[in-house]
C-alpha cells in the first residue's frame, strides 16, 4: 500500500513539475486562453462560433486568416451578442475544435494569478498561443505554417481550426523536441510561430 502511495505522490509531483505557466494577452480588452487553463475560478458563460470566413473564400483558399485574426473575429462576435444580451464576460477559452467559451471570473485578481495561465500541449510540445512563457527562454528558430491544403481543396469555405493550423507548427518541430534542442513553441500573431528553449 505504502509502495501504491508512493508511485501516486511522485506522479503527482512529475505532472506538476511539467506543466508550463504562461501569462496571456488581451485582446479588446478581453482575456484569451488559447490552449490554456486559467489558474483563477471562473464560471462557463457561452460558446460561440465564427462562420465562414469570407477573406478565405474570395481567395479560392489560397489565403487563409492568421489565428490571432480568426480570435479577433471570434472575440468580436461574442461581444456583440453579449452587449445586445446585457452580458459582461472577462475572457475566453479555447480548448479545441472551432468553438470559443466566454467565461466570468468568480475569485479575485491579484498578482499572482492574473492572467496566468497552465498551457497544454500539441503533439507532446507545450504551445504558448499568444501568451509569454513565464520561465526564461531563448529564441531557437521561426517555424513557417504552410499551405492548408483543406482550405484551398473546398475552395475556402472549410478552413482548419486553430487546433490544426498549430499542429503543423508542431509537426516540423517534433524532431527537435525530442532531441531536446527546443522546449515549446510560442505563437503571437500573424502565420509563423517561434520555437524556443527555455534557460532554467
Amino acid at each position: 500500500m505504502k509502495k501504491v502511495l508512493l508511485g501516486l505522490v511522485l506522479l503527482i509531483g512529475m505532472n506538476c513539475f511539467a506543466q508550463q505557466k504562461s501569462k496571456v494577452q488581451k485582446v479588446n480588452g478581453i482575456e484569451v486562453y488559447l490552449l490554456a487553463e486559467p489558474v483563477r475560478e471562473y464560471e462557463t458563460l457561452k460558446s460561440g462560433g465564427k462562420g465562414i470566413q469570407w477573406g478565405s473564400a474570395i481567395t479560392g483558399g489560397l489565403i487563409n486568416e492568421s489565428i490571432a485574426t480568426k480570435v479577433t473575429k471570434y472575440i468580436k462576435k461574442l461581444a456583440k451578442e453579449y452587449k445586445d444580451q446585457n452580458i459582461d464576460f472577462d475572457a475566453i477559452i479555447y480548448s479545441n475544435g472551432k468553438q470559443m467559451t466566454a467565461i466570468k471570473f468568480t475569485d479575485e485578481k491579484t498578482d499572482e494569478n492574473d492572467r496566468i495561465a497552465i498551457v497544454q500541449k500539441i503533439e507532446g510540445i507545450p504551445f504558448f498561443v499568444m501568451s509569454e512563457p513565464i520561465t526564461e527562454y531563448e529564441f531557437v528558430k521561426t517555424i513557417g505554417g504552410g499551405i492548408k491544403w483543406k482550405s484551398a481543396l473546398t475552395g475556402g469555405l472549410i478552413n482548419n481550426s486553430i487546433e490544426q493550423d498549430l499542429m503543423k507548427f508542431a509537426k516540423k518541430m517534433d524532431k527537435k523536441f525530442r532531441k531536446k534542442q527546443i522546449s515549446a513553441i510560442i505563437y503571437e500573431r500573424g502565420k509563423k510561430a517561434n520555437a524556443i528553449k527555455f534557460t532554467k
